[in-house]
């Protein structure tokens, strides 16, 4: 009798153990699901926000195919945007800073069937996540003031939003910028300032797209100017580095800080 009773209590026991894991399981819309592990502490990420993330991956068998404690260093992506699994774009976006979450991502959220590397076609993935840092998306208010516009013969359309010195770069030097790079539908798909660093380039040289040559030539020290930038004058059909379509009117949001 009582090893009977013993065994009722096992099964009682285990059996809430179930239920309460399945419950700790939290399934989107998309497919994707994730066990919350740490809440984590203020705001949720926005997208193109700069997150950190330390993570390891595995297969279903628990398998490891990579992991960023390995390297001794987080990953850093700018959320929302593409730059990620569909998967840790969506789980991410949901987390706060000093969360962790374990995400189960499947294959229409990860690599498909195509797989990639160390991952099959048509993988399921586990992902232990932490969010460690956000850092916020650089906004320069300057580039929202109404502005001088500006059309060149060759179709390159600029907004002047502040003015700066009298001074222009010349072919052959080297110019210093800070910029934005958009889509036409608002969508972020580079920033220097994301970066902390300005962008250095020899001006007329082709090192960048026409229309950077163009409109950069025209610039003095301190303008901040919005380019237009259509497709025959920037990535034209075959489009760029996966982000940038084919035939994509372009977006930038320039300043000249420097001439070299």
């Amino acid at each position: 009798m009582f090893k009977y009773l013993i065994h009722i209590s096992l099964i009682i026991v285990l059996s809430f153990g179930s239920e309460t894991n399945k419950e700790k399981i939290v399934t989107t819309d998309s497919g994707l699901q994730y066990v919350e592990i740490v809440e984590g502490k203020g705001d949720f990420p926005n997208k193109g926000d700069f997150c950190s993330v330390h993570y390891t991956g595995t297969l279903e068998d628990g398998t490891k195919f990579d992991s960023s404690h390995d390297r001794g260093e987080p990953i850093e992506f700018p959320v929302g945007m593409g730059r990620v699994i569909k998967g840790w774009d969506e789980g991410i976006m949901t987390m706060k800073t000093g969360g962790k979450r374990k995400l189960i991502i499947p294959p229409n959220l990860g690599y498909g069937d195509r797989g990639t590397g160390n991952i099959p076609p048509n993988s399921i993935l586990h992902f232990d996540v932490e969010l460690v840092n956000v850092k916020k998306q650089f906004k320069d208010t300057d580039f929202e003031l109404p502005g001088q516009e500006i059309v060149k013969d060759s179709g390159l359309r600029m907004i002047e939003h502040v003015k700066g010195n009298d001074v222009k770069p010349e072919k052959g030097q080297t110019v210093i910028v800070h910029y934005t790079g958009m889509l036409d539908s608002g969508v972020k798909f580079d920033s220097s300032h994301d970066r902390n660093k300005p962008f250095e380039f020899q001006l007329g040289m082709g090192r960048v797209i026409k229309g950077w040559d163009e409109g950069i030539a025209d610039m003095t020290i301190g303008s901040k100017r919005t380019f237009i930038i259509p497709a025959e004058l920037g990535y034209g059909s075959r489009g760029a580095g996966g982000v940038i379509p084919p035939n994509s009117l372009l977006i930038f949001e320039v300043e000249l800080i420097g001439i070299k």
